[in-house]
């Protein structure tokens, strides 16, 4: 029987939100209603008995375990030695994404909520087979994380009015041409009148 649980991919502050350095992705989030179709799905979730986890990244003061010269993005961001620091309002969830009885699993290192984190234990001690993706971005995190949860025997959907990346014509290439490989893709109205059901 299938057991879908809904993943939350860094909709967090610094990232989205109020204390972003991503102003494009900002941007792009509101021209497609990300954080207002996020909110609509995951109150459907909930009511539907689904488990929803928001996968955040954070840097631990001194950037220990993310010191790293293997990637550019990375290598940028730790050049802020405040930029998404443990402990701080950026990487807080935005706060109308969060409820109590959430989950949070954390990452200090990578694009991929599955790495280096207990997601995947997580997900299988709640029986869970199927994963719905939502959040940032479509650049790395949200193909990052299809790819990854089809490799550990998961079944993937991705919400496509509730993910963003940019530009936008690269956004819905890689929906179009890398995303529909490894997942379905439905807006989060189509899933919230099937968890009605």
């Amino acid at each position: 029987m299938e057991r879908v649980a809904v993943l939350v991919m860094e909709m967090q502050r610094g990232v989205v939100g109020d204390l972003t350095k991503f102003p494009e992705l900002v941007e792009a989030c509101a021209r497609h209603d990300v954080t207002a179709n996020a909110t609509r799905l995951l109150q459907a979730a909930r009511q539907a008995g689904l488990p929803v986890i928001h996968c955040t990244a954070a840097f631990r003061p001194g950037r220990a375990g993310s010191h790293t010269a293997n990637c550019p993005f990375i290598v940028s961001l730790l050049k802020d030695p405040r930029h998404m620091l443990e402990g701080t309002p950026a990487i807080e969830v935005l706060p109308e994404l969060r409820e109590d009885g959430d989950l949070e699993s954390r990452r200090h290192h990578g694009f991929s909520p599955f790495t280096g984190t207990s997601l995947d234990m997580t997900l299988r001690s709640l029986g869970v087979t199927s994963v719905v993706a939502l959040g940032v971005s479509l650049n790395l995190g949200i193909p990052g994380l299809a790819l990854e949860a089809v490799n550990l025997g998961y079944r993937v959907t991705v919400v496509t009015d509730a993910v963003a990346g940019m530009p936008e014509e690269y956004a819905r290439a890689v929906l179009k041409h890398t995303i529909s490989l490894l997942a379905t893709r439905a807006t989060a109205a189509d899933l919230v009148e099937a968890w009605k059901r």
